[in-house]
């Protein structure tokens, strides 16, 4: 372990080969040492022996970069980041349109993989969307809008959440001595300017982290970042519950607020003193670029193939519906159509089993829409005539179901069809 500041002082033969000696041993042992080089230049490269990263100083001169892990001897690009659809480009449930959160104290899903947190007296305060107002690099950003100037309650909190399933994070080690740090990274832009804030939370809720950062300029991207060191204690989940939640806060009362920086047993949605969202009408906030990976170094973000990323978000939902439908919106294509079907017992058709295009992380609940949108039935024609009935799921497990139709006599039936969505979120 070497480094050398690349300046050869004057003096004798035997002292400047000695230095030269000392500057060659820095270069090629990669300048490793536990800290960084005093002396940097672009491009230069650092062995950082405490995390087994090989960083790479960035065009600027301003700051090191990851470049490989050194530990597993693997590059950290492709499938680092344990956020699902960080790029936002996914939004199978409303096609980019634009939604309102009218619950009141529930998760309400709207881009894929995440949900908005409304815990409020009264619904309807924000709109979430798919936006194509985007930075540099990106197609896709997810926007919240502010529908009115609301004065939040103590306890009342409005954020963006994803749960992140424990199989995806089991290698963090959270929960035992050798917890993990982890890099949270995102491109965010507002209306507002000040503090902003966030957490992460174990299953329980009983192990939070409350993080803060700064928006600075109004309606400008800015890319942030926030590094947190692995939680030693607590339980935290290692299977196809939620490992962890990761949360962005768009506003937050003084009871569920506290202050960033450490792990507390404390439940808490955000950083003491942050900006509210809500407060102001038609307020603004994009985020996008989100990205949390293992180490304490803000790689570049982990672009995977859209077919991917889709399949990542099918573990969790899926539909029958082509990607840009809303499911319930009057569609024959593609859909389900199951034919030379025949009514069993007590009149009721079993369709044969339909198969998933990913498997669920557990079995999932279905829901049933006709051709024309109506939800709860399928249609069917037989030698009697053709109709609708109630639709259920039937033999549901994580790889696929079947379906079953009450026909109103036991008649030979030519075919049934509709389309599906099956729903396994965490």
């Amino acid at each position: 372990m070497s480094q050398h500041d690349y300046n050869i002082a004057n003096g004798g033969g035997a002292a400047v080969r000695a230095d030269i000696n000392n500057a060659l041993a820095a270069i090629l042992s990669q300048n490793s040492g536990a800290t960084a080089p005093t002396t940097t230049r672009p491009f230069m490269l650092w062995y950082d022996t405490t995390t087994g990263v090989l960083k790479m100083r960035n065009a600027a001169d301003t700051a090191w970069i990851a470049a490989i892990d050194g530990v597993s001897g693997s590059n950290p690009q492709g499938m680092k980041n344990r956020i699902i659809n960080g790029a936002m480009m996914i939004d199978q449930r409303n096609a980019g349109a634009s939604v309102t959160i009218t619950a009141t104290s529930a998760n309400q899903y709207v881009l894929d993989r995440y949900y908005l947190r409304a815990e409020s007296a009264t619904g309807s305060k924000v709109s979430v969307q798919r936006s194509t107002v985007a930075p540099a690099g990106f197609i896709n950003s997810q926007l919240v809008t502010s529908l009115s100037a609301y004065t939040i309650g103590a306890s009342e909190h409005f954020g963006i959440v994803q749960p992140v399933e424990g199989f995806n994070v089991a290698d963090l080690g959270w929960g035992t001595a050798n917890a993990q740090a982890i890099t949270v990274s995102f491109k965010v832009r507002s209306s507002l300017t000040g503090t902003f804030g966030g957490s992460i939370l174990n299953n329980a809720a009983n192990r939070c982290f409350v993080f803060s950062y700064t928006i600075n300029a109004a309606n400008t991207w800015e890319d942030k970042t926030v590094t947190i060191a692995g939680d030693t204690t607590g339980t935290w989940l290692t299977d196809n519950g939620v490992g962890l939640y990761l949360a962005f806060s768009l506003a937050a009362g003084s009871s569920v607020t506290g202050a960033a920086g450490s792990w507390s047993s404390t439940f808490s949605r955000s950083v003491t003193g942050q900006t509210s969202l809500v407060g102001t009408n038609g307020a603004t906030f994009y985020i996008t670029g989100v990205q949390l990976e293992k180490g304490s170094i803000a790689t570049a973000f982990d672009y995977r193939p859209f077919g991917t990323e889709l399949a990542l978000c099918q573990r969790y939902y899926e539909k029958s519906y082509n990607l840009d439908v809303t499911p319930g919106t009057g569609s024959s294509n593609p859909g389900c159509y199951e034919g030379g079907v025949s009514s069993f017992s007590n009149n009721v058709v079993y369709t044969p089993q339909i198969g998933f295009r990913v498997s669920k992380r557990a079995t999932p609940t279905m829901s049933f829409y006709t051709f024309s949108g109506t939800l709860g039935s399928w249609e069917y024609a037989r030698s009697g005539g053709n109709g609708s009935q109630t639709a259920i799921g039937d033999l549901i497990g994580s790889s696929g179901f079947s379906a079953r139709i009450d026909v109103g006599a036991a008649w030979v039936v030519a075919y049934v069809t509709g389309h599906w969505v099956a729903t396994a979120e965490l």
